[in-house]
């Protein structure tokens, strides 16, 4: 199994701001307020699926069209109006509909909550963990229709490993993660699961299952609080680099 001192020398070494590109992640970096950054950071959480390339481009286009904040866009925007400023939308799986009632659902939830923090933290204070927050959180958003190929139901034993990586964004803050996030503590995070993290976690002995599912991504993210309880999801973003920028593929990672 892999060593506290490899996993910390690649934290060191990989968790820098300059190597944020390409990822979703960036774009709430062009935002200064709490408010918008979460916004920001759960619709380009939402849509990390497919060609990261692609990723970027149709987030930057749905942000874009929201003007300089997303908070005001989407408590002023009714359906009519969302409907006609992302007319003919399409990515993947997604098309317009689905955004539509996906960005009509944050709306909502700031209009009842203020944010998407306070949504959040309602469930967490009731028994102070993130997986059951994080299925009441995923139920609230799927409310306004079907929001299918963005929100998965949470019912199900799915990784929901975009709104983990969401979460990894909100409650964390270091030189990478934002941390806009101030009621959640980052001690209980769950790694964001998919197939590139789960081969890089069997690779260092993290766990042996076979299927990326939550039950994997709670092993992993137990194994990884064995080296960092207060901050156990600290890896995630110098592992996931391995693979996803063109300089760094899965054969540089050794079990040391």
């Amino acid at each position: 199994m892999v060593s506290k001192k490899y996993l910390d020398s690649l934290y060191k070494k990989y968790n820098k701001a300059h190597l944020i590109p390409p990822d979703p992640l960036q774009f709430i970096r062009q935002y200064k307020n709490n408010p918008d950054r979460e916004l920001a950071a759960l619709i380009a959480a939402s849509f990390a699926y497919g060609n990261v390339k692609q990723i970027i481009k149709n987030v930057d286009k749905i942000l874009a069209a929201m003007g300089p904040s997303p908070k005001e866009f989407l408590l002023a925007a009714d359906k009519k109006t969302l409907n006609a400023v992302y007319k003919g939308f399409k990515y993947r799986f997604t098309a317009q509909a689905e955004l539509v009632n996906f960005l009509r659902a944050l709306g909502q939830i700031l209009k009842e909550h203020g944010s998407l923090e306070n949504l959040f933290y309602s469930h967490y204070r009731k028994d102070k963990k993130h997986l059951g927050a994080l299925r009441a959180f995923a139920a609230a958003l799927r409310a306004c229709g079907p929001v299918n190929t963005l929100i998965p139901d949470p019912s199900k034993n799915s990784a929901l490993k975009r709104l983990n990586l969401f979460l990894r964004w909100a409650a964390r803050r270091d030189e990478v993660d934002p941390g806009f996030w101030t009621k959640v503590p980052a001690s209980g995070l769950i790694v964001p699961l998919d197939v590139h993290m789960h081969r890089v976690a069997r690779k260092l002995g993290l766990t042996a299952r076979k299927q990326a599912d939550m039950k994997t991504a709670l092993e992993i993210s137990s194994a990884f609080a064995v080296f960092c309880p207060q901050d156990p999801i600290k890896y995630d973003f110098c592992l996931t680099r391995f693979g996803i920028r063109p300089d760094m593929t899965e054969d540089d990672i050794e079990v040391k």
